[in-house]
């Protein structure tokens, strides 16, 4: 399998929607069933072959760092109570051949940003992924959705970014794509826009939180202004990829939760609770008896 080496992950944002929750606690750490969002990702970047995960974070996203660093206390408490397999799933947030790095980004200004602050620690060698946490995608029993686009893009070069179809009087919360298609999935992108109005966007192919991109990128976002929002559009950039390398669109195999808002945050974890062999029953129950 195509291995991305270095995956991005853009986690800097306030996560204003689950305010008071969030005001210690990063979105990003907010549990899906018994792991946090970005262990789901990370997880996803390692079945990719990431062996450098690069977080960028504000100076108030502590517990991130804390939660891929080694918590000796907890640990050491655990191997005494003899939980062996607690005390695994504590050491397990990362093979040992995996490196976090943590990158500052000082302000917020947008996701073209943050990955561009991420530059230092991605190499120029090959392509790097970039996932955002709050698109949770799950695939039981068969790739990720990063490896699959890392399939793609070792086939056809260029760069790759996921796309599903959404109602199209939605099209004004999304980057969306529109292009020739190549096959049932996959399409080559001939024009990005950022955010548009039901009326005028050219489809209904919305970007969600995954790309496997070109190092050339960044050259392209050292070069972006403020655009949609005032703020720095990862979109703007890959408009401006278009004229120089083939950026195809692909429809990930997988089911995408939008876990940046509430309703999809319920959702993914009552999807998560009910396929779970150990608590899915009940949970089917306690639903039943709720709505009946």
């Amino acid at each position: 399998m195509p291995r991305l080496r270095t995956v991005v992950f853009p986690v800097a944002g306030l996560g204003t929607r689950f305010l008071p929750a969030t005001k210690v606690i990063p979105k990003e750490m907010l549990p899906v069933m018994d792991r946090p969002l970005i262990q789901w990702a990370a997880d996803e970047a390692v079945a990719a072959g990431a062996d450098t995960l690069v977080f960028v974070v504000n100076r108030n996203k502590r517990a991130i760092c804390d939660h891929f660093d080694t918590a000796f206390e907890l640990e050491q408490r655990l191997q005494r109570s003899g939980k062996i397999e607690l005390l695994e799933l504590v050491r397990d947030t990362l093979p040992s051949s995996v490196r976090p790095v943590f990158v500052l980004q000082p302000d917020a200004r947008g996701l073209g940003h943050a990955v561009l602050c991420a530059r230092p620690a991605v190499s120029n060698e090959g392509s790097f992924g970039v996932i955002l946490p709050d698109d949770f995608i799950v695939n039981r029993g068969a790739a990720g959705a990063l490896a699959q686009m890392a399939q793609v893009q070792s086939e056809l070069g260029g760069s790759v970014i996921a796309v599903e179809p959404v109602d199209p009087t939605l099209t004004g919360r999304y980057g969306i794509v529109s292009g020739s298609p190549v096959s049932e999935r996959l399409m080559r992108i001939e024009g990005i826009v950022e955010k548009p109005e039901p009326e005028v966007a050219p489809s209904n192919l919305a970007v969600v939180g995954r790309y496997v991109l070109d190092p050339r990128i960044f050259d392209l976002l050292e070069n972006t202004g403020a655009g949609a929002g005032g703020e720095i559009q990862l979109t703007d950039a890959i408009a401006a990829l278009l004229g120089e390398q083939p950026v195809h669109a692909y429809r990930f195999e997988g089911v995408r939760y939008d876990c940046g808002n509430k309703l999809g945050y319920v959702h993914a974890t009552l999807a998560l609770a009910l396929d779970d062999p150990e608590i899915g029953a009940d949970v089917r129950r306690i639903a039943r008896e709720m709505v009946g």
